[in-house]
């Protein structure tokens, strides 16, 4: 009897060795192969895999299946159906046709998928599994214990590459690719060289999916779930090589890997390596990254999770109200009684709008003035608190000693969203546009109102109700900009409009008219 051991790990490694006299394989009895030339693969991790030459597969295959695996240390396995005469059994064996030197002793041989109705007749042959042992060091020790420290991606990045290259990674490049959920940015791309001085961090838009510089780059190819990529850079690369493969070998690279990089919600994200060593990576090298991989990913996926959050509410409740929310105003009367400047810009015409434009432009041109306004009440240290319906509410909180700056600063923002409609209406090919602004100055509560589930993050109080009726009230008038006395420090320039009653405002408010051109 021919008994075949691993020996003990040291480090993640591969060895491959001949089995001797007959090995066979059946499918429910059915004999799809038969060699005196078998092999088996120890791996670690893995159970022991058996190879067979691939003449000495009894039974036809297919042409290769779009179903493909990576391995950084053996390469891409390809797949294909097995035909038999009473079924064709899908993705049933696999052959790396180009494997690494590593796994050079079954380039072209046949694995097959082992399930229930599969069987493996050893012969004389006996295997037993590998004793893996436990791959742990500085790295791991670091990973479990210092890297937890570290509170930006940015800053694990570094230090992940110095620690591989503590423990005789020859690294010269490390990058990971995180995606985002963000409007505009499509993710994060983290990017450490050895002779640079400090990570490089780029936040590409969606606009890169489409590109060509993406969708021939391995980043694609991985994130799409086809698998890793590796090349040996100082050998001849294929014609279809990855442009970036060149890009990397003129500095000097000789070896690289792309490997997934799984975050839990299923989104496949992606980590590179390159080398600079005449001899690239070896098997230990990229198996402690192997190793480590799932424990990397958790803690990017963590940095993530927390520009998300903070992205995702800044989207949806503006930047103070978000980062008021992320550091844990997050229960139903949490919030502030501050002096602020309130403006409510309402849209004039939406209804005659939609049905003249049609939904799909109506929406366009509402995006437009939303986009215009936000960005012109940012410019002017405000912030956008909600679009409702057709209208934008605003805040601009109050310096105490600089109460009039928020009221300024608000009277400026209502002033320049009139004088952008004019160009808005054009690129919208309409003879002109108009809004209804109300401001109004006072006290307000900012913070979180609604149910127990359903939180709201709002300024209530007059000077907001104020704010909504001065507008409608600008409406019925034709005036587009009508303030409270109080935000005006010199009304010299205004139209006095004397003492207004608004609806559901118990008192008279003391109004004024802002002429626009």
């Amino acid at each position: 009897m021919n008994v075949h051991v691993k020996p003990p790990a040291r480090g993640y490694g591969i060895l491959v060795e001949p089995l001797s006299g007959p090995v066979r394989v059946f499918r429910n009895g059915v004999l799809l192969a038969e060699s005196s030339a078998a092999k088996v693969m120890y791996e670690t991790r893995l159970p022991p895999t058996v190879y067979f030459p691939r003449d000495d597969v009894l039974v036809p295959l297919s042409e290769r299946v779009a179903l493909q695996t990576f391995c950084p240390f053996k390469g891409t396995a390809c797949y294909h159906d097995l035909k038999l005469e009473d079924e064709r059994v899908d993705n049933a064996v696999w052959i790396y046709e180009n494997t690494l030197p590593e796994a050079a002793g079954i380039t072209g041989h046949v694995g097959f998928v082992q399930d229930d109705e599969t069987q493996l007749d050893l012969g004389e042959n006996t295997l037993t599994p590998p004793d893996s042992g436990n791959i742990s060091g500085p790295l791991i020790d670091w990973l479990l214990r210092e890297a937890a420290m570290l509170n930006t991606p940015e800053s694990f990045t570094e230090a992940l590459a110095e620690k591989l290259r503590e423990q005789g990674v020859q690294l010269a490049r490390l990058s990971v690719l995180a995606w985002s959920l963000h409007p505009m940015i499509a993710g994060k791309n983290y990017v450490w060289k050895r002779r640079s001085p400090e990570i490089i961090v780029t936040a590409p838009s969606y606009d890169l999916l489409s590109k060509p510089q993406y969708q021939n780059s391995p980043l694609r190819h991985v994130s799409q779930g086809l698998g890793g990529v590796r090349h040996r850079l100082h050998r001849d690369l294929p014609d279809d090589a990855f442009p970036i493969l060149q890009d990397l070998r003129s500095e000097g690279a000789t070896d690289y890997v792309a490997m997934p990089l799984p975050f839990s919600d299923g989104r496949t994200n992606v980590m590179t390596v390159a080398s600079d060593h005449p001899d690239g990576f070896t098997t230990a090298n990229l198996g402690l990254i192997f190793e480590c991989s799932a424990v990397i990913a958790r803690y990017y996926e963590v940095f993530m999770q927390r520009e998300n959050a903070q992205s995702l509410l800044e989207t949806y409740v503006g930047k103070r109200s978000g980062a008021r929310v992320l550091g844990g105003e997050i229960r139903r009367g949490d919030g502030d009684e501050i002096d602020a400047a309130i403006m409510f810009c309402d849209l004039r015409n939406s209804t005659r709008l939609e049905e003249d434009l049609g939904r799909d432009a109506y929406i366009q041109l509402l995006n437009g003035f939303f986009e215009t306004a936000s960005t012109i009440v940012h410019d002017n240290g405000g912030e956008v608190l909600k679009f409702i319906g057709d209208a934008v509410l605003a805040v601009f909180p109050a310096d105490p000693q600089k109460s009039y700056r928020a009221r300024s600063q608000a009277l400026a923002s209502a002033r320049a969203i009139v004088d952008a409609l004019p160009e808005l209406a054009r690129d919208t090919g309409l003879a002109a546009l108009q809004c209804a602004t109300g401001l109004a100055y006072g006290s307000v509560t900012y913070g979180n109102v609604g149910s127990q589930e359903r939180l709201d993050f709002t300024v209530i109080g007059r000077a907001a109700n104020v704010a909504a009726r001065l507008g409608e009230y600008g409406k019925t008038q034709g005036h587009q900009i009508v303030v409270s006395a109080d935000v005006l420090k010199d009304p010299s320039n205004a139209i006095p409009l004397g003492e207004v009653e608004l609806h559901n405002v118990s008192r008279p408010v003391n109004s004024y008219a802002i002429p626009t051109s």
